[in-house]
């Protein structure tokens, strides 16, 4: 066995018995290794993660610049301008619809004329003779307040047509001298209140409120004894003013 040992042909053929383990240790040992490349996964998943970071950094600039874009595009749109064109529209056209609707209720309040009064009156004679009571307006067509009571006078008339007689005899007509006298018309407008008998109860004479007139008419329509106006005057027109003619028709009541 020492012969064995010290011969230098045997370890040279045992060399290569020796390198077999050595290499099997060697690959045994290389797992040793696995823990650095461990590290550089690990390594190169941290630098992996970074741009995932950055890629939120961005979203955040994504979110922070669409945030700073609807902030600037508020700003620059600023308030609704003032006034708007919407609104205008409508301001006009509401405008335009009570303008419409004051021209039409003055229309009709001021275009009653002294003319339709007369034409819608009935005849003297007959007021007379049909046992209601009469409210007789004297008037001219000439008379300021006699045109500014026309809507008043027709309005009364309206309510009251059924039940009492309204006639118009104009002062310039020389057909009225008599009744002039027998009523004492001295201004314009008057009027003289008549119960179903045709005796006067009272008269009424110039500018004064409607009121009076209406409750004058009221009374008759009720056939109330007295009136509650029987000699009431305000501002008129004299009678002495009256541009006296005669008219062609002698039947006309006016």
């Amino acid at each position: 066995m020492a012969r064995v040992a010290s011969s230098s042909v045997g370890l040279h053929r045992f060399r290569p018995t020796f390198r077999t383990p050595q290499s099997s240790r060697l690959m045994k040992t290389t797992p040793l290794h696995y823990p650095n490349k461990t590290h550089k996964l690990r390594s190169i998943a941290c630098c992996q993660t970074k741009p995932e970071v950055e890629t939120s950094s961005s979203e955040k600039l994504v979110d922070g610049n669409t945030d700073a874009q609807a902030t600037s595009s508020s700003v620059e749109n600023g308030p609704p301008e003032f006034p708007n064109k919407g609104i205008n529209k409508q301001i006009a056209v509401v405008s335009t619809l009570a303008a419409l609707g004051l021209f039409l209720s003055a229309r009709l309040d001021f275009g009653v004329s002294l003319k339709d009064l007369s034409a819608a009156a009935l005849p003297y004679e007959e007021a007379l003779s049909n046992g209601k009571p009469t409210v007789v307006e004297f008037y001219a067509d000439w008379c300021e307040v006699c045109r500014e009571l026309a809507p008043d006078v027709y309005k009364v008339e309206q309510q009251f047509k059924d039940r009492v007689n309204f006639v118009m005899l104009n002062v310039d007509n020389t057909k009225w001298e008599q009744e002039l006298d027998e009523f004492g018309v001295e201004g314009i407008p008057h009027f003289a209140f008549l119960d179903r008998n045709g005796n006067e109860e009272g008269n009424v004479v110039g500018r004064l409120p409607g009121r009076y007139l209406l409750e004058n008419v009221n009374a008759l329509a009720r056939g109330e004894e007295s009136i509650p106006h029987a000699r009431v005057v305000g501002q008129y027109s004299s009678a002495e003013s009256r541009k006296a003619h005669q008219v062609v028709d002698p039947r006309s009541h006016g």
